[in-house]
């Protein structure tokens, strides 16, 4: 590339690579990592869970050892295991990254492996529904000292970020957003066993009829429960690939659950299928190749599939938008005082290990994922391990950095643009405010 002088025109705008890489920043920095080691500080095991017992973290830590590049170097010219243990508590000196600042200092490898485990870590990325251009990419929090990628190369459970995918397959199939389900426990049958999944606490609703949009805006497992035993698993799997996510998923009822492995880049890219009316368009990173000539070697377009229907998309980024309005997104209008037209959903994963925020506007969507590097790495309780706290703060001061560049092509204005033809009422309050003088009144005055 050097030698022949070749010319690379990459999707990425350089302004808004600096606004996610700064809104990443701002986040971890001055808020998430401090929380987090606060909570550590009294933590025998820290950064692991403090309930791990001695044995599981001398396994947690074998591994982590293993997984280094230092060992892999030892192994490859044959060192025995007392031999790289032993040059594993040696001091030596090193440079180590801290949000201060970079830190000359001395320590033994297997304490500068234990030092970096206490960092939070997190990729974004950023495209544009309608080409599949990528705009801005995070992979982590500092190339330099953390070259592992969080967007295209890890994979990690997505929580609840996977609910608006059964919803879609609701609304392709017929059901509306107002239609009203039992927010009751559901119990599947597994074999010999039986399964009844949980909510992760109680809601201001339950043992009611409730609306599927009151569902996905409070991430109710319930409804999930519910709708995934109206269709079956294989059918949301069916529909993620076509809309662009190609990692492995268990076609299981716990599906919805979020339990699944997938990268925040697949994830992002089938969310983006809701802003482009229901056509999928592949991530693009790279649209053509030139010699120092200007003579064209290779152009890339993205490659796109009708994955849902225009109106199914139109319903969803409805749903969506109710997250940020009434849900477990409603920081995003709160804190960040952002009241345009922008949809996104949470998800949080066992134990607070992954925290995700997908967010959603006309011409833009991006995904964020937060956590420890290791699962057993995380904040104790919902509070600060939620998605809503770990992931969403860098979405939204990511977006107000964008709307506020006026040389930039993305208005806080831009609208969500309805289908022709489209009839079905999304407004569900006034949906109920109805049925309940119907009741009161009868049929004869309406």
């Amino acid at each position: 590339m050097y030698r022949d002088v070749l010319i690379i025109y990459t999707t990425l705008d350089s302004r808004m690579q600096k606004y996610a890489e700064e809104a990443l920043t701002e986040h971890l920095k001055y808020e998430l990592q401090d929380d987090f080691n606060v909570e550590q500080e009294n933590n025998p095991n820290a950064p692991y869970y403090e309930e791990l017992s001695e044995a599981e973290l001398k396994d947690i830590i074998d591994l982590a050892i293993r997984r280094t590049e230092r060992y892999r170097k030892l192994r490859r010219i044959g060192a025995e295991s007392d031999s790289i243990r032993a040059i594993f508590n040696t001091p030596v000196n090193m440079t180590v990254f801290s949000w201060k600042g970079e830190i000359d200092t001395t320590m033994t490898p297997l304490d500068s492996l234990i030092y970096y485990k206490n960092f939070l870590r997190a990729g974004f990325i950023s495209l544009d529904p309608h080409n599949g251009y990528v705009k801005a990419y995070v992979g982590g929090p500092n190339f330099r000292h953390f070259k592992y990628d969080y967007v295209t190369q890890g994979k990690r459970q997505v929580g609840s970020t996977i609910k608006p995918f059964l919803y879609t397959l609701a609304m392709q199939e017929g059901y509306s957003p107002c239609h009203e389900v039992p927010n009751v426990p559901s119990t599947f049958i597994l074999n010999d066993t039986t399964w009844t999944p949980k909510n992760s606490g109680p809601s201001s609703k339950d043992g009611q009829m409730v609306t599927l949009k009151w569902g996905l805006a409070h991430s109710v497992n319930y409804i999930s429960a519910w709708l995934i035993k109206q269709f079956n698993p294989r059918s949301v799997i069916d529909i993620m690939k076509k809309m662009g996510v190609q990692s492995k998923i268990a076609a299981v009822p716990s599906i919805f659950l979020g339990t699944s492995d997938i990268k925040l880049s697949e994830m992002t890219s089938a969310y983006s299928t809701f802003s482009n009316k229901g056509v999928h368009a592949e991530p693009l990173f790279v649209t053509r190749i030139e010699d120092k000539n200007g003579n064209i070697l290779a152009s890339f377009t993205s490659e796109k599939n009708e994955a849902i229907s225009e109106q199914t998309a139109y319903l969803m980024t409805s749903l969506l938008q109710n997250v940020v309005k009434e849900g477990s997104g409603g920081r995003i209008r709160w804190r960040y005082e952002m009241y345009n037209e922008i949809g996104g959903k949470t998800g949080t994963t066992q134990n607070q290990s992954d925290g995700w925020f997908m967010g959603v506007t006309p011409n833009l969507v991006s995904g964020v994922w937060v956590g420890g590097e290791d699962r057993s790495i995380h904040f104790k309780g919902l509070g600060r391990g939620s998605g809503t706290n770990m992931a969403l703060p860098i979405f939204a001061l990511y977006m107000k950095k964008v709307y506020n560049d006026s040389t930039l092509n993305f208005s806080n204005e831009a609208k969500f643009e309805k289908p022709l033809n489209f009839d079905i009422d999304t407004d569900c309050d006034k949906h109920s405010e109805e049925q309940t003088e119907k009741d009161n009144f009868g049929d004869e005055f309406f």
